[in-house]
């Protein structure tokens, strides 16, 4: 007895089912995690691996992949807190938190709502840093507010597997009515800065233009001093060219008159004409200018003329 095809047909068919069950279970187990990229498997329901990029095979229906991980920094941008400062104050504070995972178990089984957890940390530590600051120093001290929430956060999350890398103040917003008594302070302020400045440039204008002035007037007082000190230093030597001219003249003056009654004696002439003549020779030479005339005894001398008309040049010399 022959047995048909067809009686093996089921069977054949239930073979191919079970290869490629078989086959796709084969390739569902393989597991390519990319790069920057860890998984948790669990097996059985229990933390079993984790596994970091690279190929990887599961057992079916025993390993079960629990999260798939990115170990990039990531950045969550919480929504603005109310917070109170020391003066009574309330304000909203936004922030912004910039972490990473550091560790794929803990951050799996640490904290259900990882991003949700750090933002109620974060606002539990703001409220607790602000809370002993004064709005003034609140809005003065950011990098202070950002260096104190950093740390007690960053230890906190050590045990959800989550490195903080920096937590940062994005905005703080007071009260509308703060905000505009804070407006009429600053316009105030910079009002009052104009004032000063417009004072200060005119001091210094002031200081500038009288500057100007007294050096003006040194100059203008050392030109007159200039011009009188050149004024009598040629008055006084004008006067000196004139006495050194008017010396010169008596002095050819009296050597002519000496010449003419010397002349006069050669030619014979009397005693008394030789007197008058002298007499006439010192009137000439002093030339109605000499304050004293010295007549020698023996006049008729042509000595004593010339010491006469020696005495009235020294006599003008002197003058």
């Amino acid at each position: 007895m022959f047995l048909s095809i067809d009686s093996f047909l089921p069977l054949i068919i239930a073979l191919v089912v079970i290869v490629l069950v078989i086959i796709v279970c084969i390739v569902s187990s393989i597991k390519l995690v990319r790069q920057s990229e860890e998984i948790v498997v669990e097996r059985l329901g229990k933390y079993n691996n984790t596994y970091s990029s690279g190929v990887h095979f599961l057992i079916p229906f025993i390993d079960r992949i629990t999260a798939r991980i990115s170990l990039k920094e990531q950045v969550a941008d919480f929504e603005p807190q109310s917070v109170i400062t020391k003066d009574n104050v309330s304000i909203l504070v936004d922030t912004v938190a910039f972490f990473r995972v550091t560790d794929s178990k803990k951050f799996a089984y640490g904290v259900s709502r990882p991003v949700e957890a750090i933002n109620k940390l974060t606002t539990t530590t703001l409220r607790q840093i602000i809370g002993n600051l004064t709005l003034d120093e609140t809005l003065t001290s950011r990098d202070y507010i950002n260096s104190r929430i950093q740390e007690p956060v960053d230890q906190a999350t050590d045990a959800w597997g989550i490195k903080i890398v920096r937590l940062e103040l994005k905005n703080i917003d007071p009260p509308q009515d703060i905000k505009t008594a804070m407006e009429k302070q600053m316009k105030a302020e910079r009002e009052k800065r104009q004032a000063i400045l417009l004072a200060e440039g005119e001091k210094q204008a002031m200081i500038t233009r009288a500057e100007g002035e007294k050096l003006s007037n040194i100059n203008k007082a050392e030109g007159l001093k200039q011009a009188r000190i050149l004024a009598a230093e040629a008055d006084k030597q004008a006067t000196i060219l004139a006495a050194e001219a008017e010396a010169a003249r008596i002095e050819k003056a009296a050597e002519a008159e000496a010449e003419a009654i010397k002349a006069i004696k050669e030619a014979g002439a009397d005693d008394r004409v030789i007197q008058l003549r002298s007499l006439d020779a010192l009137k000439n030479v002093a030339n109605g200018q000499a304050t004293k005339i010295i007549v020698p005894s023996d006049l008729q001398n042509l000595t004593g003329i010339i010491s006469a008309v020696e005495s009235i040049k020294d006599d003008k010399k002197t003058k």
